[in-house]
């Protein structure tokens, strides 16, 4: 998508601190962090949310948790835990429509 935010991010057109990058996926902190770590794991290809998830995203999302764990532990919050948290449309609050997972860190969590 030639105006997504994300897939410019991704495709390295707009620069981002990258805490992780494969082939699959990019991991930048937030540029309105919530928590001390507020990461976002962001798929290379563009799915605009959970909704549009089909086969072919389950490929391109497939190991999505395993990067989430790569980042947690690169920033060193993997041993003291971490949320990871999903908005799907407007009403959950996803700000940018392409899927994205975030990862909140930090501090103490309220309880969900």
């Amino acid at each position: 998508m030639t105006d997504c935010i994300f897939c410019k991010i991704a495709s390295g057109v707009i620069p981002a601190k990258m805490v992780y990058e494969d082939d699959r996926f990019v991991v930048f902190p937030d540029i309105s962090p919530l928590y001390r770590t507020h990461l976002l794991i962001v798929p290379k290809r563009h799915i605009a949310s959970v909704n549009d998830v089909d086969g072919a995203g389950n490929d391109a999302l497939a190991g999505i948790f395993a990067v989430a764990k790569a980042a947690a532990d690169k920033v060193g919050v993997a041993e003291g835990g971490y949320r990871l948290t999903v908005n799907t449309g407007l009403h959950a609050g996803q700000v940018v429509m392409h899927f994205h997972m975030h990862l909140l860190a930090g501090e103490p969590l309220r309880a969900l």
